[in-house]
Protein backbone atom coordinates (compact mmCIF):
# COMPACT_ATOMS: atom_id res chain seq x y z
CA UNK A 1 0.00 0.00 0.00
CA UNK A 2 2.65 2.63 1.12
CA UNK A 3 4.87 1.58 -2.29
CA UNK A 4 1.42 2.40 -4.09
CA UNK A 5 1.18 5.86 -2.36
CA UNK A 6 4.54 6.47 -2.78
CA UNK A 7 4.66 5.70 -6.38
CA UNK A 8 1.44 7.59 -7.34
CA UNK A 9 3.49 10.59 -5.11
CA UNK A 10 6.30 9.55 -7.63
CA UNK A 11 4.21 10.06 -11.12
CA UNK A 12 2.50 13.40 -9.78
CA UNK A 13 5.88 15.19 -9.08
CA UNK A 14 7.16 13.87 -12.37
CA UNK A 15 4.18 15.60 -13.62
CA UNK A 16 3.79 18.54 -12.55
CA UNK A 17 7.79 18.92 -13.36
CA UNK A 18 7.02 18.20 -17.05
CA UNK A 19 3.81 20.24 -16.86
CA UNK A 20 6.06 23.43 -15.54
CA UNK A 21 8.47 22.71 -18.46
CA UNK A 22 6.15 22.67 -21.05
CA UNK A 23 4.57 25.44 -19.66
CA UNK A 24 8.15 27.15 -19.86
CA UNK A 25 8.16 26.00 -23.28
CA UNK A 26 4.89 27.51 -24.33
CA UNK A 27 6.19 30.67 -23.65
CA UNK A 28 9.81 30.46 -25.45
CA UNK A 29 7.50 28.70 -28.55
CA UNK A 30 5.21 32.08 -28.29
CA UNK A 31 7.95 34.52 -28.69
CA UNK A 32 9.36 31.91 -31.23
CA UNK A 33 6.48 32.52 -33.11
CA UNK A 34 6.35 35.99 -32.94
CA UNK A 35 9.97 36.44 -34.51
CA UNK A 36 8.36 33.84 -37.37
CA UNK A 37 5.02 36.03 -37.91
CA UNK A 38 7.61 39.44 -38.11
CA UNK A 39 9.85 37.11 -40.32
CA UNK A 40 7.49 35.73 -42.91
CA UNK A 41 4.13 34.72 -41.72
CA UNK A 42 3.10 32.95 -44.72
CA UNK A 43 5.80 30.69 -44.76
CA UNK A 44 5.01 29.75 -41.22
CA UNK A 45 1.58 28.90 -41.69
CA UNK A 46 2.56 26.75 -44.45
CA UNK A 47 4.96 25.23 -43.06
CA UNK A 48 2.77 24.45 -39.89
CA UNK A 49 0.43 23.70 -41.90
CA UNK A 50 1.73 20.93 -44.45
CA UNK A 51 -0.99 20.79 -47.12
CA UNK A 52 -0.79 18.36 -49.75
CA UNK A 53 -1.41 20.48 -53.38
CA UNK A 54 -5.24 19.88 -53.31
CA UNK A 55 -5.67 21.59 -49.89
CA UNK A 56 -2.93 24.19 -50.66
CA UNK A 57 -5.12 24.94 -53.57
CA UNK A 58 -8.30 25.61 -51.44
CA UNK A 59 -6.74 27.33 -48.25
CA UNK A 60 -4.59 29.74 -49.72
CA UNK A 61 -7.69 31.85 -51.29
CA UNK A 62 -9.53 31.75 -48.15
CA UNK A 63 -6.87 32.73 -46.37
CA UNK A 64 -5.47 35.95 -48.74
CA UNK A 65 -9.20 37.45 -48.00
CA UNK A 66 -8.97 36.58 -44.72
CA UNK A 67 -5.65 38.80 -43.52
CA UNK A 68 -7.30 41.55 -46.36
CA UNK A 69 -9.93 41.97 -43.97
CA UNK A 70 -8.20 41.24 -40.71
CA UNK A 71 -6.01 44.11 -42.17
CA UNK A 72 -8.54 46.52 -42.35
CA UNK A 73 -9.72 46.11 -38.72
CA UNK A 74 -5.87 46.44 -38.01
CA UNK A 75 -5.81 49.74 -39.69
CA UNK A 76 -9.11 51.18 -37.63
CA UNK A 77 -7.68 50.17 -34.65
CA UNK A 78 -4.51 51.83 -35.92
CA UNK A 79 -6.21 55.02 -36.40
CA UNK A 80 -7.88 54.58 -32.81
CA UNK A 81 -4.57 53.89 -31.20
CA UNK A 82 -2.87 56.91 -33.35
CA UNK A 83 -5.57 59.09 -31.79
CA UNK A 84 -4.79 58.34 -28.19
CA UNK A 85 -1.22 58.83 -28.91
CA UNK A 86 -1.34 61.91 -30.27
CA UNK A 87 -2.88 63.54 -27.28
CA UNK A 88 -0.74 65.62 -24.68
CA UNK A 89 -3.97 65.84 -22.69
CA UNK A 90 -6.59 63.97 -20.88
CA UNK A 91 -9.41 62.77 -23.16
CA UNK A 92 -12.87 64.40 -22.90
CA UNK A 93 -15.80 62.32 -22.30
CA UNK A 94 -16.49 62.33 -26.19
CA UNK A 95 -13.34 61.64 -27.80
CA UNK A 96 -12.95 58.17 -25.30
CA UNK A 97 -16.82 57.08 -26.43
CA UNK A 98 -15.65 57.51 -29.77
CA UNK A 99 -12.02 55.36 -29.09
CA UNK A 100 -13.67 52.96 -27.57
CA UNK A 101 -16.41 52.66 -30.39
CA UNK A 102 -13.92 52.33 -33.13
CA UNK A 103 -11.80 49.96 -31.35
CA UNK A 104 -15.11 48.05 -30.83
CA UNK A 105 -15.88 48.53 -34.11
CA UNK A 106 -12.19 46.97 -35.10
CA UNK A 107 -13.02 43.55 -32.40
CA UNK A 108 -16.53 42.73 -34.46
CA UNK A 109 -14.94 43.12 -37.82
CA UNK A 110 -12.14 40.77 -37.01
CA UNK A 111 -14.42 38.25 -35.40
CA UNK A 112 -16.78 38.56 -38.55
CA UNK A 113 -13.63 37.85 -40.81
CA UNK A 114 -12.84 35.24 -38.54
CA UNK A 115 -16.51 33.21 -38.55
CA UNK A 116 -16.52 34.30 -42.47
CA UNK A 117 -12.73 32.61 -42.89
CA UNK A 118 -14.01 29.32 -40.29
CA UNK A 119 -17.34 28.50 -42.74
CA UNK A 120 -15.31 28.99 -45.76
CA UNK A 121 -12.82 26.54 -44.67
CA UNK A 122 -14.89 24.43 -43.17
CA UNK A 123 -16.38 23.36 -46.67
CA UNK A 124 -12.69 23.15 -48.15
CA UNK A 125 -10.92 20.80 -45.72
CA UNK A 126 -10.84 18.32 -43.48
CA UNK A 127 -11.82 19.90 -39.78
CA UNK A 128 -8.87 18.47 -38.37
CA UNK A 129 -6.62 21.16 -40.49
CA UNK A 130 -9.37 23.79 -40.11
CA UNK A 131 -9.08 23.55 -36.34
CA UNK A 132 -4.65 23.30 -36.34
CA UNK A 133 -5.03 26.68 -38.85
CA UNK A 134 -7.78 28.53 -36.15
CA UNK A 135 -5.36 27.21 -33.38
CA UNK A 136 -2.33 28.95 -35.07
CA UNK A 137 -4.20 31.71 -35.92
CA UNK A 138 -5.31 32.32 -32.38
CA UNK A 139 -1.67 32.22 -31.47
CA UNK A 140 -0.66 34.46 -34.13
CA UNK A 141 -3.12 36.98 -33.07
CA UNK A 142 -2.47 36.85 -29.37
CA UNK A 143 1.13 37.96 -30.15
CA UNK A 144 -0.22 40.42 -32.34
CA UNK A 145 -2.39 41.79 -29.58
CA UNK A 146 -0.08 41.76 -26.70
CA UNK A 147 2.23 43.43 -28.84
CA UNK A 148 -0.84 45.95 -29.38
CA UNK A 149 -1.83 46.83 -25.94
CA UNK A 150 1.93 46.88 -24.60
CA UNK A 151 2.75 49.91 -27.12
CA UNK A 152 -0.64 52.04 -26.34
CA UNK A 153 -1.39 53.92 -22.82
CA UNK A 154 -4.78 53.32 -20.84
CA UNK A 155 -6.55 56.75 -21.72
CA UNK A 156 -6.21 59.09 -19.79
Amino acid sequence: MYRLIAAAMVALAIASTSHAQSAAADVTDMQALRQQVKSDKRALVASTMAFNDAEAKKFWPIYDAYQRSVDMASRERSVAAETLLSRDRAMSNLAAKSLATQTLSADEMEIKARRTMFNRLMRALPAVKVARYMQLESKIRATQAFDIAQAFPLVK
